[in-house]
């Protein structure tokens, strides 16, 4: 069970538990804001007269029998007509990042570029790690906030190997280390979950060819290939600048850490399963299948909890990292 309250800010805090139904709390790792998605009932009988909901309301909800934290977000859109039920969608701090603007950055931390834009936009911030490596410029014109902190993020891991996740922690947007993000409990055969789906792919994030340039000697490109691959796959060829004040010796390190994070197949497991909220995309799980002798932590990349009266179920898109 849950228990949701609305805050109208306006000193009126209403428990709305017993009045809503067919909730869903979904969140992704990269490029989305947290979404909370719930059917209230309007005017029950008793219902206090003074009660309302607008959009901007503060939406908290937690586990009912132990407090767990859930979702801390906003109302964002309401739909209603003649009939008693109401469908109410709310956010998470992450969608006041969708707002575009300008930003030019010089020798920062990815985690330096997120501490800016909070402030610059007042938002709230939790645990924040430090990223490490130094980018040495960003020069971002009119693109999302969001787009911003990913981009960050993304040359982080290319420059340094070390995956960072950012989320809204119950209100709070955070920066963490994935490595240090692993639950403690598994999923899988004779545990919690109930259904899978394994894909392989070469469609979407695979290169077996990578190609290096600086805008000064387009001409003069760096490349890696792993032929064998190109031979059973076919040429899958990723280009991309790079700063130029990098060196040989950094473009060669960078060529092979692209390689070794994009030569290879996509492998993406799906898994339905009774629902645990401290599962969130960015996080990491043990995944247990014995058909598929899979024995590991998997990256959650999508996570979609359902709850319905007392049933709680969750539908996970995991990636191997």
């Amino acid at each position: 069970m849950l228990k949701i309250l609305i805050d109208n800010k306006d000193g009126n805090v209403w428990d709305i538990s017993s009045l809503v139904s067919a909730v869903s709390w979904k969140t992704s790792r990269i490029g989305k804001a947290g979404s909370l998605n719930f059917t209230l009932i309007k005017n029950p009988p008793g219902q206090d007269r003074t009660f309302k909901y607008s959009n901007g309301d503060i939406i908290r909800v937690q586990r009912a029998e132990d407090g767990a934290k859930v979702f801390y977000g906003y109302v964002f859109s309401i739909d209603e007509g003649r009939d008693e039920e109401v469908k109410i969608s709310c956010y998470d701090q992450i969608r006041y990042l969708m707002a575009k603007d300008t930003y030019m950055f010089a020798n920062v931390t990815a985690s330096e570029v997120i501490q800016k834009i909070a402030a610059d936009f007042n938002l709230m911030l939790g645990q924040i790690d430090d990223t490490g490596y130094r980018i040495p410029s960003m020069s971002e014109d009119n693109q999302t906030l969001l787009d911003i902190i990913c981009k960050a993020l993304d040359l982080t891991l290319i420059n340094s190997d070390r995956n960072f996740v950012f989320f809204d922690d119950f209100g709070a947007l955070s920066v963490r280390n994935v490595n240090d993000l692993l639950l403690d409990f598994w999923l899988g055969d004779g545990g919690l979950m109930t259904d899978y789906t394994m894909k392989k792919s070469i469609d979407s994030d695979t290169f077996n060819k990578i190609k290096l340039y600086k805008e000064s000697r387009m001409w003069d490109p760096y490349f890696a290939m792993d032929t064998d691959n190109v031979t059973k796959w076919g040429v899958l060829q990723l280009s991309q600048k790079v700063n130029e004040n990098m060196n040989e010796a950094q473009i060669n390190e960078m060529l092979t850490r692209l390689s070794t994070l994009k030569n290879r197949e996509t492998k993406t497991l799906k898994v339905e399963a009774i629902g645990e909220p401290q599962v969130r995309a960015g996080r990491y799980v043990r995944i247990w299948i014995a058909e598929y002798g899979i024995n590991q932590p998997f990256l959650v990349d999508e996570c979609t909890h359902s709850f319905e009266g007392t049933n709680h179920t969750m539908s996970l898109e995991l990636k191997v990292i």
